[in-house]
């Protein structure tokens, strides 16, 4: 049966991911439907709680920068927010938020019902229309089919999902609901290649059988924070709902180890191929991986100020219910807990990333494009950013342009989809600030400043949020102007000021702008001899940007050995069967990925420093290269 509508864009999946790709194609003009298995699972948060943390928050600020609505999604349904690792270096600092559960969807549902260019379908993908290895469209269970130019997978954990409790497996998603049973094996027979991972989530515990008496409170920060370049902020600092902080205790341990092989993954079942999270690990994991550590922190959040669900982070189990009775009863304050929410693993097909360009178009099939969890990633934050670049994507195609592809020294969403789709992942992909090699360049307060630009382009950011970031960027400018152009003096008062806040008097004559190169000096104590009237984020900047000069413009420099080596492209046709003593691993791996530059092509393992002299000796002697 087909469907006399024609869409420009499909989106399969509503999760945060594909709220971010219908909402880009949307907003780029293009006729737009998203298709979920429920409507009311929109932008659900089936695990934690929380939007940010460390690098993650980054990456909001950098979806907020080019258009994207999680940031914003994010400000107006927070219940808590701060800064982490604010006592260190402005490379790890990231914001992390308490996000309302109940909130955060309604808020996005809302958006997307208002956006112009999109509907909302209610259906179960099963297929997809392929001609000539180009999609065409997809299949929905019932056999209607709904065609497109463009399809983009955001499935999440929902291809073949199997939720896994002891020794117990029970084919259904997250919630419940009937998962995708027959998608990823479309998928394998088009040539895709299907891995299976695995990831896991803790208890939901009624608030009011909690004591918390035993356990260290956590209160938000005292000032205000955004997401969103483009917000104002929507709470009252006092009116935070604070999390608590609790540990395991030797009790716990004990329980855990004693019943081990009674875990899905230890024993209690016996096919289990997945693979779990290496850095969001379950506790059994971590009893048995970090044996000697005494106790384990976890913490108390709460999901809504509309119900009473707590969310034990850090405790995620696939323990019979039995046990995680006795698990949570350990734990300070819990002794008479009541779980409204058993823990569970769940187990779902994904695809190899290394079959996807960087535009995050598939090289199988032309105009498929996928995003999130079906690529290996975990994390809301992951998933959304690539929705949205998957969206941009897709639209630039559809106009006949070049994507756009983020460098590795300009977004941790740069660094994610290169590590996806060079290196590939053997278990669910998380972002960590050590993952980027210029982390100083890729801070949560300059943003705005490395990707706004990008956002315009694209079309995703307004002609008036685009004058409000050039006025930024111009009183950044001014700011800097001025402290270098006013100089202080060494007078008595000026000395014994210093003095006082422990820095060193002055000796002769200096600009506050090198002034304010000591790190002890803010712009607060600038404020005594030079009154500086602009906004704080100018400020920030600034503050920085001269603090560490020296380490910004020494990670510069070795960005641009990178973006040279990223600008030596490596034609498409080229045939690595012809380069003589290349070695067999490196060749089997090029052929595979199909690198697009040199640069991409030395960040595969494998692929050794010998092979890529090899490559460029090819390709100057083939190509008339330029190897300069």
């Amino acid at each position: 049966m087909w469907c006399i509508y024609m869409y420009e864009v499909i989106v399969v999946g509503g999760g945060h991911a594909g709220c971010e790709a219908s909402l880009a194609t949307a907003r780029k003009g293009h006729k737009t439907l998203l298709i979920t298995g429920n409507i009311n699972n929109i932008a659900d948060m089936p695990c934690n709680p929380s939007i940010g943390g460390s690098a993650k928050g980054i990456v909001v600020r950098e979806i907020d920068a080019l258009g994207g609505e999680m940031g914003k999604n994010a400000d107006k349904s927070l219940i808590q927010i701060k800064m982490l690792n604010s006592a260190k270096g402005p490379a790890v600092q990231a914001l992390r938020a308490q996000a309302d559960k109940i909130v955060y969807p309604k808020e996005m549902l809302k958006t997307l019902n208002s956006t112009d260019n999109l509907e909302i379908k209610e259906a179960m993908v099963e297929d997809l229309i392929v001609n000539n290895k180009i999609v065409e469209g997809v299949v929905l269970s019932t056999g209607e089919q709904i065609k497109s130019t463009v399809v983009i997978l955001t499935t999440g954990t929902y291809l073949k999902a199997d939720i896994l409790v002891g020794d117990t497996r029970t084919r259904k998603g997250p919630h419940g609901e009937k998962p995708s049973n027959h998608l990823s094996d479309k998928l394998k027979d088009y040539g895709f290649n299907i891995i299976r991972l695995k990831t896991g989530t803790p208890q939901r515990i009624d608030k009011n059988s909690i004591d918390f008496s035993k356990a260290k409170i956590e209160n938000g920060d005292s000032v205000y924070h955004t997401f969103s370049y483009d917000m104002k902020p929507q709470y009252k600092i006092e009116e935070q709902v604070p999390c608590h902080l609790i540990y395991t205790t030797e009790e716990t341990k004990k329980i855990i180890l004693d019943n081990l092989n009674k875990s899905s993954m230890y024993g209690g079942l016996k096919d289990i191929k997945g693979v779990g999270p290496r850095y969001c690990p379950s506790i059994e994991d971590k009893m048995v991986r970090f044996s000697d550590k005494e106790k384990h922190q976890l913490f108390l959040e709460p999901e809504s100020i509309y119900y009473d669900d707590i969310y034990i982070q850090g405790f995620s189990t696939s323990m019979p219910y039995d046990i995680q009775e006795k698990m949570v009863h350990s734990l300070p304050g819990l002794e008479n807990a009541k779980i409204l929410k058993y823990a569970y693993a769940i187990e779902y097909d994904a695809i190899d990333s290394r079959q996807l360009k960087q535009s995050l178009e598939s090289k199988v099939i032309k105009n498929l494009f996928t995003a999130g969890q079906i690529n290996g990633t975990s994390g809301y934050e992951e998933a959304a950013c690539q929705g949205l670049i998957a969206g941009i994507n897709a639209g630039l195609k559809l106009e006949n342009k070049e994507p756009l592809i983020l460098k590795r020294n300009e977004a941790y969403i740069g660094v994610l989809i290169d590590d996806l789709v060079t290196k590939g992942i053997i278990d669910p992909y998380r972002l960590l600030t050590s993952r980027a090699e210029y982390r100083l360049l890729l801070r949560s307060d300059n943003a705005d400043i490395r990707l706004t630009d990008y956002g315009y382009e694209v079309g995703l950011i307004s002609d008036e949020r685009y004058k409000r970031f050039n006025d930024k960027k111009s009183k950044i400018s001014e700011l800097i102007d001025i402290l270098k152009n006013n100089k202080i003096t060494p007078t008595t008062e000026t000395n014994e000021y210093l003095t006082s806040i422990g820095t060193t008097p002055l000796k002769d004559g200096i600009t506050l702008y090198d002034l304010l190169k000591r790190p002890e000096i803010s712009f607060e104590h600038i404020n005594n001899f030079f009154k500086i009237d602009f906004e704080e984020s100018v400020k920030e900047q600034v503050d920085i940007n001269i603090k560490y000069a020296g380490y910004i413009k020494k990670a510069n420099i070795e960005a641009s050995k990178m973006v040279d080596l990223d600008n030596k492209k490596i034609p498409d046709d080229i045939d690595y069967d012809k380069i003589h003593n290349l070695a067999s691993e490196a060749k089997q791996k090029l052929k595979q990925i199909r690198p697009t530059s040199i640069g991409q092509a030395i960040r595969i393992s494998g692929v050794n420093p010998a092979d890529i002299s090899l490559i460029m000796v090819y390709l100057k002697k083939e190509y008339l290269y330029d190897s300069k």
